[in-house]
């Protein structure tokens, strides 16, 4: 019974995936119909830091977002996130790390209050607008990308939409080494995970977009 409910599991985590992400020929096209535009700010969300080294979704966002900052698809770059499930502040810490990959200082953002990938979005236009920025897109991989999708034509449909094109992404972390960042003077002392803040239903409801709070970029 057990090894029936994990793979029931396995299916539906399969089907989940696959049908709320874009595929690598509609992420290509996507990709291909902004690679002319050029956006003020790409918004790119957070992923907790952990084990003292980026994940390998953190360093694929990190990298999408110097490749279309490279290619001049934008100008600048906000990464969106606060110390969630890891003592670190996760827009810090990814904007050490893109520095450390050569985007200037002048042109990194850092919004630190999203604890959800719908406050990333919406923390991260909000503030965004407050700096007079009008053209304004989503970076991000390719599932997180179609599943924020929605919820960013109701806050604006102006909104970009740029999910990854990961051999894009292989091309240029190929040859490179990780960089390396002075994370631990990030690290805060009086950090409690999410996990034990709030129960799941809350947190469900935070990924759902229904806990957004208003005016902290007013």
């Amino acid at each position: 019974m057990k090894t029936f409910l994990q793979s029931c599991s396995i299916i539906l985590f399969c089907y989940l995936f696959f049908s709320c992400s874009y595929t690598a020929k509609k992420s290509l096209k996507l990709y291909q119909e902004v690679a002319q535009s050029q956006y003020d700010v790409i918004i790119v969300p957070g992923v907790p830091f952990e084990n003292d080294a980026w994940s390998k979704t953190m360093k694929g966002r990190i990298l999408w977002a110097k490749f279309l900052y490279d290619k001049g698809i934008t100008n600048n770059i906000m990464y969106s996130g606060s110390a969630v499930y890891s003592p670190f502040i996760e827009a810090e810490v990814m904007a050490l790390y893109g520095e450390a990959l050569g985007v200037d200082t002048t042109n990194i953002y850092k919004e630190i209050y999203a604890e959800h990938s719908t406050e990333n979005l919406y923390y991260g236009y909000q503030y965004a607008k407050k700096l007079g920025f009008e053209k304004i897109a989503l970076a991000s991989d390719p599932f997180q990308s179609k599943l924020l999708k929605s919820f960013a034509k109701r806050i604006d449909p102006s909104i970009g939409i740029i999910p990854m094109v990961y051999d894009s992404i292989a091309t240029i972390s190929q040859n490179m080494e990780d960089p390396s960042i002075l994370f631990e003077p990030l690290r805060k002392e009086d950090f409690i995970s999410i996990k034990d803040r709030e129960g799941f239903w809350k947190r469900l409801k935070g990924t759902a977009g229904k806990s957004l709070k208003e005016g902290l970029y007013d």
